[in-house]
């Protein structure tokens, strides 16, 4: 039995021009794979773009580290619709992951009471339009994302007095918050609702981004119970619960965590700090297939 693992080109092994940060691919199959293995699952991971594969040939389809799916969006999502069009097994599902493939989501979990970063949601917004949200955020310091985006691809932080351009992407834009800097940013790996491990990731020194393409650099955290839970209540706010998620949180100004993102497309799930990671993985899925 074979399970598809939807990668990117340039994450592959065989690559000619593999990312710097492909190395994750590495750690999370080699993570991942074995314990399926032993349940007589083979995971095989495949580049999402190439049009051949026969997706009734496997018995799943797992998405993994399909991490240029932001620039091919409506190509991704359509190649989902295909996948579950032949009632194969889609982890997670395409209505999840349109969902989630906006960060618009935010609005919807804020709505139902989680606790985000204020943030304003503007389209492809001018020079002008980022100089009043200054004032509207009630800070000095901005940090503009595409709503459509992963990665930090595209992100800029600015400060008020600095040259600013029109930004081109419809973004969101959030007052720069400190703890990012001083304390980190939490990451709650989730595995069919349950907690499979946290970390706390750090920018380096000068820096605010936290991903190791820009020299982020994490380590395995026990949190504290209240954070646990905060973290794993947001997962009750969907209408499904995903397979995998990734929940990134960062301090709020209340001294609380709030939701920075809720990743359940293609999350790196930091394997290098996990204990049981694979073992929950293969069992979820197992109960998912029924097997």
């Amino acid at each position: 039995m074979k399970i598809a693992y939807l990668s990117s080109s340039s994450t592959l092994p065989d690559s000619r021009h593999r990312r710097d940060d492909a190395f994750e691919h590495d750690y999370q199959v080699a993570e991942l794979a074995p314990p399926l293995e032993r349940k007589k699952i083979g995971l095989v991971p495949i580049d999402w773009r190439l049009k051949t594969h026969v997706w009734t040939d496997y018995a799943a389809v797992v998405i993994g580290t399909t991490w240029d799916y932001c620039d091919h969006s409506a190509e991704f999502l359509q190649t989902l619709d295909d996948i579950e069009a032949c009632r194969i097994p889609l982890f997670n599902s395409a209505a999840m992951v349109r969902w989630n493939s906006r960060k618009t989501y935010l609005q919807e979990l804020a709505a139902k009471g989680v606790s985000t970063i204020p943030t304003l949601w503007l389209s492809s917004p001018t020079a002008d339009e980022l100089e009043r949200a200054f004032d509207q955020l009630g800070s000095d310091t901005l940090v503009v994302k595409r709503q459509i985006g992963a990665g930090a691809v595209d992100q800029i932080r600015i400060k008020r007095g600095d040259v600013i351009s029109d930004y081109p992407y419809d973004a969101m834009v959030q007052p720069f918050l400190s703890t990012i800097q001083t304390e980190g940013e939490y990451s709650f790996i989730m595995i069919d609702g349950e907690i499979s491990h946290a970390l706390i990731k750090r920018a380096k020194s000068g820096d605010y981004r936290i991903q190791s393409l820009y020299g982020g650099q994490e380590e395995k955290v026990q949190p504290n119970e209240s954070d646990v839970e905060t973290a794993c209540s947001i997962l009750g706010h969907l209408p499904e619960m995903p397979l995998y998620a990734r929940v990134d949180m960062v301090r709020g100004t209340d001294g609380a965590l709030w939701l920075m993102e809720l990743e359940l497309i293609e999350p790196y799930l930091y394997p290098v700090q996990a204990d049981r990671l694979g073992e929950m993985f293969a069992n979820a899925l197992f109960r998912r297939l029924k097997l």
